[in-house]
């Protein structure tokens, strides 16, 4: 009778060692989704605006700076994939020349590890929708801490805690749903066929 052996330390250990293509992809994603932000990082003078009567509204905006990292955790699947193309898309987006300068830096790496949280705690073994949009749902709470020490700080507590409430949300629809359907997406068309985002079904 044969054994079934399961998978060896070496394999596991190759399956979350970065490749060369893991690197290219994952800067690519990076590099675009930075030149996004900077749109978006625009359009936030509009919003703000807007919103001026009720500031905490603006949280249901700020879902489009978490993108990077959901979108590079679930397409490279590898630990760090999310800090990584977040705070490189961060980095992009400052140096394209985005309002909020150099702190974009700070915020991508915070923003990134929220959502990197969540892919380490399946043990980046699982990568379906529940998973995209708790990676969503944690990086928009990480946001909208970070952002209430650095910029609301003069807010009253409702304040944060209701920006707070509205950039989960927004983390949730923005940066969990959408990156998963782009996945999706890009996997039928085959362009992911190097990854195992392209060749299973639970992307």
């Amino acid at each position: 009778m044969t054994e079934t052996k399961g998978p060896t330390p070496a394999t596991s250990r190759r399956r979350y060692e970065w490749r060369v293509v893991d690197i290219v992809v994952a800067s690519v994603i990076s590099v675009a989704v930075g030149v996004i932000f900077f749109a978006w990082s625009a359009g936030y003078s509009g919003i703000a605006a807007v919103t001026a009567a009720y500031p905490p509204l603006a949280g249901l905006y700020s879902g489009g700076w978490l993108i990077a990292g959901v979108l590079g955790g679930l397409i490279i699947r590898k630990p760090g994939a999310a800090i990584y193309c977040e705070v490189l898309a961060a980095a992009v987006s400052a140096l394209i020349g985005t309002q909020f300068g150099m702190a974009v830096l700070l915020s991508g790496l915070v923003q990134g590890i929220g959502a990197e949280l969540v892919f380490a705690l399946f043990l980046y073994r699982r990568w379906n929708i529940g998973v995209a949009l708790l990676a969503g749902l944690s990086a928009g709470i990480f946001l909208a801490v970070s952002e209430n020490i650095m910029y609301n700080v003069e807010w009253a507590l409702e304040f944060k805690l209701m920006y707070g409430v509205f950039a989960a949300i927004s983390g949730v629809v923005l940066a969990g749903l959408l990156p998963w359907l782009a996945t999706r997406g890009l996997a039928k068309t085959g362009a992911l066929s190097s990854f195992a985002a392209g060749r299973t079904a639970d992307v």
